[in-house]
């Protein structure tokens, strides 16, 4: 393969059972969601519209820090969740000039999401 064919490495390279970890972590999130609630339903139901499988993505942090992460959620436009390996935990991030931009809203993932 020349230089060209080869993907680009990415720390997440690394971290080969994280997809599986994180999809375990959110479905165990959405079978303990409280749906008794007409919000509870539509928070739910728009989180699982927004769902996409675990995808690498750098996200830049307070004081010009970049790290890889894995987002969780399409943007809206606005916002999408992730998930940050180093802490364990998801968090918020608005859509910035240079890529996705933590807000300092962490949490799980339905929570982070319902946030806005």
């Amino acid at each position: 393969m020349t230089g060209q064919d080869q993907r680009p490495f990415r720390p997440a390279d690394l971290m080969p059972e994280a997809p599986a970890q994180i999809e375990a972590m959110i479905e165990a999130e959405r079978a303990a969601h409280d749906t008794s609630t007409p919000a509870g339903r539509a928070t739910l139901a728009d989180f699982l519209a927004h769902r996409i499988p675990p995808t690498p993505v750098e996200v830049q942090f307070s004081g010009g820090i970049h790290l890889d992460c894995f987002a969780v959620t399409r943007s809206n436009g606005r916002y999408l969740v992730v998930w940050l390996p180093l802490a364990g935990y998801f968090s918020l991030c608005v859509d910035g000039q240079f890529g996705p931009l933590d807000i300092g809203v962490h949490g799980g993932a339905i929570a982070v999401f319902s946030s806005v």
